[in-house]
């Protein structure tokens, strides 16, 4: 279950396309787009 806050739709919604990345800092985080509008989500700690 990967779900991330879509600052467009204002919502929490299930991450499509989710991808594992490392941020500079070394902390995993999800990135991935939003299943309605399009919009890029992120999400860290995911």
């Amino acid at each position: 279950m990967s779900d991330a806050y879509c600052v467009k739709c204002k919502a929490k919604k299930e991450v499509q396309n989710p991808e594992q990345v490392t941020m500079k800092n070394g902390r995993k985080a999800l990135k991935g787009t939003c299943p309605d509008c399009g919009t890029k989500m992120f999400k860290i700690g995911g």
